[in-house]
């Protein structure tokens, strides 16, 4: 029995290599099935995304040559491009790596925490395609388990670490309750799409999309639920907004400090937080001059991320540790699991002994012989056919000069060296 964890990641591999690995969820069922088919893995599951694919195995014994191959071929790769960036843990080293992806220790923003959803998704789908037995399916379990004692016992994932999380943290903190408060958000790039998707799991009251074009802005919109409108329509928005975010390409200024001292004299200046995320600024720096304006800029939102960044790497180590108990707890319970086969299969032995030596009593009374004589011959039958086996091991074990197992056996009979002596 092994596990091994195999794939590539964003410390490994380019993205154009990256991209040409990945599976689409159309593909994962099939793939599995195929892996288990072909390769000499017993079970399997595939994460990917955007930056790692992994297979986690198990198999009968360790043999990555096959898998390699297999994942070369699917993705139409050569097998020496794939060997060059492709990454291979075996047994403890797997299950560690496991618990590290699914604790968000291996990922490239420290502690991120969706790889642990996207983890549990591959765990589904891997059961879909009935790849997952009892081996991997009690190792997502712990990995699963440890993940969420990291989330729980260590600040790993407490501080954002992106620029958009990092703006609407701060509005969070400003406006105590955000599902009063509406947001005007001015451009619908990627930063404003994170920024509306972080506002809108915030329950904010209302969000407003300002852009250049107007389908642009209705696209983000209907998303989340938002209104679009156009650049040229801010200054009627400015006035309701109590968060305004903006990140565009423009080269110049869109908002100045007029606008928001208008904004701010129909609002009888209640506050506005404002986030300028924009190189160069979409915001003119003048606004921040203005009573009851919050301004900060990328650089200021640089420096909470570089801040909260120190913060979760200083629980990284915790989460380290809890890792490491993770891991050993399972491989103690994995090594006790093995133990109950044996120990099964010595007990059925055992057992069928004993009918066997049952049976025999039995005739003996009914054909006449004396209780005593029976008990004494089950009991002495039942020793000597229990210890047979054990003996005739033992002295080959002597003969052969394994001395270190004759010292397994005292150990496991839990023999004392002297006890013969001292009864004497």
């Amino acid at each position: 029995m092994a596990f091994i964890a195999l794939g590539i990641n964003h410390k490994t591999a380019s993205v154009d290599v990256r991209e040409r690995v990945a599976f689409t969820p159309e593909q994962l069922v099939e793939a599995l099935q195929q892996l288990c088919r072909i390769t000499p893995s017993r079970e399997a599951a595939i994460l990917s995304t955007c930056n790692r694919s992994e297979l986690y195995l198990e198999q009968d014994h360790p043999s990555t040559d096959e898998v390699l191959a297999w994942l070369a071929g699917y993705h139409n790769l050569s097998l020496e491009e794939l060997r060059a960036c492709a990454y291979v843990h075996q047994d403890d080293a797997a299950v560690r790596h496991m618990m590290r992806v699914a604790s968000g220790l291996d990922s490239m923003v420290l502690g991120e925490p969706q790889i642990l959803g996207q983890m549990k998704s591959a765990y589904a789908v891997a059961r879909e395609a009935g790849t997952v037995g009892p081996l991997l399916g009690r190792l997502f379990q712990a990995t699963f388990s440890t993940a969420k004692t990291v989330r729980t016992d260590t600040a790993i994932g407490e501080n954002p670490v992106s620029v958009a999380f990092a703006a609407v943290s701060l509005a969070r903190q400003i406006f105590s309750d955000l599902h009063r408060s509406q947001a005007l958000l001015i451009g619908a790039g990627e930063t404003i799409t994170l920024v509306a998707r972080h506002l809108h799991e915030q329950g904010v009251k209302r969000i407003v999309v300002a852009n250049r074009t107007l389908e642009r802005a209705s696209l983000l919109a209907e998303e989340f639920g938002a209104h679009a409108v156009l650049l040229a329509d801010m200054p009627q928005e400015l006035v309701n907004s109590d968060i305004v975010i903006s990140s565009t390409a423009s080269q110049l200024p869109i908002l100045g400090k007029g606008a928001v001292e208008r904004a701010l004299k129909q609002r009888r200046h209640k506050p506005i937080f404002m986030v300028d995320i924009a190189v160069p600024r979409d915001i003119e720096p003048e606004v921040g001059e203005l009573d009851d304006v919050y301004l900060y800029t990328v650089d200021d939102l640089h420096e909470v991320v570089a801040e909260n960044l120190k913060s979760r790497q200083g629980a990284a180590q915790a989460a380290e540790e809890l890792v490491g108990a993770g891991v050993e707890d399972f491989m103690q319970r994995l090594r006790e699991l093995a133990a109950v086969d044996v120990l099964r299969a010595y007990r059925q032995q055992a057992e069928r002994l004993r009918d066997d030596e049952v049976a025999k009593a039995q005739r003996m009374l009914q054909n006449g012989v004396a209780a005593e004589d029976v008990l004494a011959q089950l009991a002495r039958g039942l020793t000597n056919k229990l210890l047979h086996a054990p003996s005739v091991q033992l002295k080959k074990l002597s003969a052969d000069g394994r001395f270190d197992a004759l010292a397994v056996a005292q150990e496991l009979f839990a023999l004392d060296e002297g006890s013969d002596k001292s009864s004497q």
